[in-house]
């Protein structure tokens, strides 16, 4: 059962709040310069970034996780709200779509004609998760607003999330992903492309490794980047992406140390440092191909000082600004 139950399927863009130091763009934070997606949607924001949440934890509770996740849109937004913006790219809010009881497929179904609608337009998607099965509603609707074409698939992550269950979980997006691909692209063998870094070890059994093998997934373990600064992790990012004509940037929180991301579904034990994470989330951007961005299982109830929600709202922000300068 979802954690949030007393809102609609689909709900407007809130009033943002946040520090009003005067009037001007040389005063602008997010919360002055976000505006609600009007109500004939996509079609009135063109080459802008455009942000719906997804209020859903029912896919963690289907994965024996901790629930909470349904509150990240809210703290997201608040998290990102006094930001200051140096920019003048286009930032809209399309609302809020929240899984309704247990029904996960209908949300999902929901998010993804949103999602579609979206990208449709020449728009950068970025969703506020929600568990991680907001990336297997987010991809079908990016393909479909793709022009049914595929989209690479980078996933900062200490998880596969390759499972096989009889019903989606939070843990099983990409398989279902792989699956929607295959299905929808009998003729390109390698329509599915899936590069994870961040991968623990310790938390991804055998069968998940060899699924992934079997998929051709490209896995860069968490170990493999400690040694890394920066900008070394960005390149192995950056070559990964290299001439790719549409990217799905898919961030789960859980790949950041416990420490310093208290508030996730799962926390990991040794984690990916917010510097390389930063570094590698903006290489994406940087390309200007990234066209669907999802920050997800920021699970409020376990944040301390608001910590885990102020390092996802500055991805977003960053990841923001890097695609306008791309795009300038």
């Amino acid at each position: 059962m979802n954690t949030i139950s007393d809102q609609p399927l689909f709900a407007p863009a809130p009033e943002w709040t946040g520090r009003d130091d005067g009037p001007g763009p040389e005063h602008a934070r997010w919360h002055s310069v976000v505006q609600p997606l009007p109500a004939d949607g996509a079609a009135s924001a063109t080459d802008a970034a455009v942000l719906i949440g997804y209020a859903s934890d029912e896919g963690v509770l289907r994965n024996g996780g901790r629930q909470g996740a349904a509150a990240g849109p809210a703290a997201l937004r608040s998290a990102l709200g006094g930001l200051a913006v140096h920019d003048s790219f286009p930032r809209f809010d399309a609302g809020t779509v929240t899984t309704q009881n247990d029904d996960l497929e209908g949300s999902q179904a929901e998010l993804s004609r949103r999602v579609g609608d979206i990208l449709s337009n020449g728009n950068l998607a970025v969703v506020l998760g929600g568990g991680h099965e907001t990336a297997f509603a987010t991809h079908c609707g990016a393909f479909r607003g793709n022009g049914e074409q595929p989209l690479k698939i980078v996933n900062l992550d200490a998880h596969f999330d390759l499972r096989t269950a009889d019903r989606a979980t939070s843990g099983t997006p990409f398989k279902q992903i792989a699956e929607f691909v295959q299905n929808a692209c009998p003729d390109q063998p390698a329509a599915f492309d899936y590069s994870v870094f961040g991968i623990s070890e310790a938390n991804n059994t055998a069968v998940l490794f060899n699924t992934a093998d079997e998929l051709g997934v490209e896995t860069v373990l968490d170990e493999d980047l400690m040694d890394l600064g920066p900008s070394q992790a960005a390149g192995l990012v950056a070559k990964s992406v290299q001439d790719q004509p549409a990217i799905h940037l898919s961030i789960d929180l859980d790949v950041l140390p416990a420490a310093a991301a208290p508030g996730v579904s799962a926390p990991a034990s040794l984690g990916v440092d917010f510097a390389k994470i930063r570094a590698m989330a903006l290489a994406v951007a940087a390309t200007g191909k990234l066209r669907l961005v999802d920050v997800v299982e920021l699970n409020p109830d376990f944040d301390v000082d608001d910590r885990t929600a102020k390092l996802a709202a500055r991805l977003i922000a960053d990841i923001v600004a890097t695609h306008a300068s791309a795009h300038a």
